[in-house]
Formats: C-alpha cells, sequence, structure tokens
C-alpha cells in the first residue's frame, strides 16, 4: 500500500512538472507573438506615409584610357577603364519643407557585389555632380566600408566631397569604374580614328557580357525630428539598350524607380 502511495505521488509530481513546463513553452510561444505583433504595429505606424523614396536614377556609361606609347601606325593603351556615373535622386515627396522632410545626417554603406566582370577591378567613388558624364576618376572619394556626406543649407557648397543639400535639391552621385580592362595593350588598326568612348572596347576585342556588374548599398537618413530611415539601392550600370550598345559610344539611362525608405527608429 505504502509503495502504491509512492508511485501514485511520483506520477502525480510528473504530471505537475510537465504541466509547469507545458505552461511555460505556451507562455513563450504566446509572448513571442505578441512581441512580433507589437513589432509589426509599431512599424505600420512608422511607415503609415512615406516621407523620404527614391523615384529616378540617371546613369551615364563610357569608356577612356590612358595612352602609353602611339606611333602612325599603333598605339599601346596603359589603362583602359570602363566607368558608370549614376545619379540617385532623393524624394522628400512634399513642396514644403520641414522637419520631418529635410535632411540631418545621411551615410552610404554595405556596398555588396552580387556580379563581378571577369576582367578589370572595380572600385565606386562619390563623385562632383559637376563633373557628371566627365571621364574622371575622384581617387579622393573612395566608396569603401561607409560614406557620410555633409548636410548643407548654403547654396554655394562645395561638392567636391561627399555634400547634400538639407532639402534633398542634388542628387547622390556616385561613379563607378573598372580600371585596367586592358593594360598595356596594343591596336594596330589605325585606319579610322581613335574615339575615346565605348568604341574603345571594341578596338580591344572586349566583349560587353565581361563586363556585366551589379551591386547594391544601404542608404540611412535621418531627419531633423531626429527619425531614422534606411533603403536598400540596386544598381545593373548599362552597356546595351534596344538599340545601342557600348561599343557606338556612350549609354545614358534614366531609370522610373520605387525605392522607399523605412522609418526604422
Amino acid at each position: 500500500m505504502k509503495k502504491k502511495k509512492i508511485v501514485s505521488l511520483a506520477i502525480l509530481i510528473i504530471l505537475i512538472l510537465t504541466l509547469a513546463i507545458l505552461s511555460i513553452i505556451v507562455f513563450k510561444i504566446l509572448y513571442g507573438k505578441y512581441i512580433c505583433e507589437q513589432s509589426y504595429m509599431d512599424f505600420a505606424s512608422k511607415n503609415e506615409n512615406t516621407i523620404f523614396s527614391i523615384n529616378k536614377c540617371i546613369l551615364f556609361s563610357n569608356c577612356d584610357a590612358k595612352n602609353k606609347t602611339s606611333s602612325a601606325t599603333n598605339f599601346t593603351i596603359e589603362n583602359l577603364y570602363q566607368y558608370t556615373d549614376i545619379a540617385i535622386f532623393i524624394n522628400n515627396n512634399n513642396t514644403e519643407n520641414t522637419l520631418e522632410n529635410t535632411l540631418k545626417n545621411v551615410k552610404i554603406n554595405n556596398l555588396q557585389f552580387s556580379t563581378t566582370p571577369s576582367v578589370g577591378s572595380q572600385k565606386v567613388f562619390y563623385k562632383n555632380i559637376n563633373s557628371f558624364a566627365e571621364s574622371k576618376i575622384p581617387e579622393d572619394n573612395v566608396f569603401e566600408n561607409e560614406m557620410n556626406f555633409n548636410i548643407s543649407s548654403n547654396d554655394n557648397e562645395d561638392l567636391n566631397t561627399p555634400t547634400l543639400y538639407n532639402n534633398c535639391a542634388n542628387p547622390i552621385v556616385l561613379s563607378y569604374i573598372n580600371e585596367n580592362i586592358k593594360s598595356d595593350y596594343t591596336i594596330t588598326d589605325t585606319s579610322s580614328p581613335i574615339t575615346y568612348d565605348g568604341s574603345l572596347l571594341k578596338k580591344c576585342s572586349v566583349p560587353l557580357n565581361s563586363l556585366n556588374v551589379k551591386f547594391s548599398f544601404d542608404i540611412y537618413i535621418t531627419n531633423n525630428l531626429d527619425q531614422e530611415f534606411k533603403c536598400t539601392v540596386y544598381l545593373e550600370p548599362p552597356f546595351e539598350t534596344q538599340d545601342k550598345s557600348l561599343y557606338d559610344g556612350a549609354i545614358t539611362l534614366t531609370q522610373n524607380t520605387n525605392y522607399i525608405f523605412y522609418r526604422y527608429k
């Protein structure tokens, strides 16, 4: 009889412990669900209205080279490079400037290449908008890990360093450059004039598909209410369109986009 009582007590204790464990598990599941729902509701409440977006990007792709030696019958290229200048227009979606839709801090980071060319070496730079579409490598403004922008309301601000107007009046301008596609390469066919543009790629027997590249990065904005926003931008420099290729010269492409900055804080 005593043995039966001990067994019954042990079973009861096991049942109580099992019930307690199950209750804890159910509580954690329900609490996790509650936290998740609250997080979604908080995110949704912060993003009822679009404050900042990117609705347009302009990309200009071309090519250039540096001569090492030249003669009447040939010339040798020291560095054949392809570049794409990119203007990213931030829209503050309001004709009136407020603390909510003006810039306080802007930075870009997390540069990621999902597709890389099979030739050359690639870098991304900040570029003065006044030099957009010019064959110029802005060596001092390379974008590697992070780039912080100076925010200004001065109409005469020097744009040689990363700078944005606080009312989103000027775009983020970057230059993607792929250098040394050909180095110490001699062109013997000088029957036609040498033009320093995309046609050099054809003269140097560079397949356009060897230049294909896709990359992305994150843009962070803090407005003048100290609210924080983030947007990931994906870019693919153009080398061919429906009626033209880089072999024919330069390509300009205007993209209508719908990138939204999501407020996370």
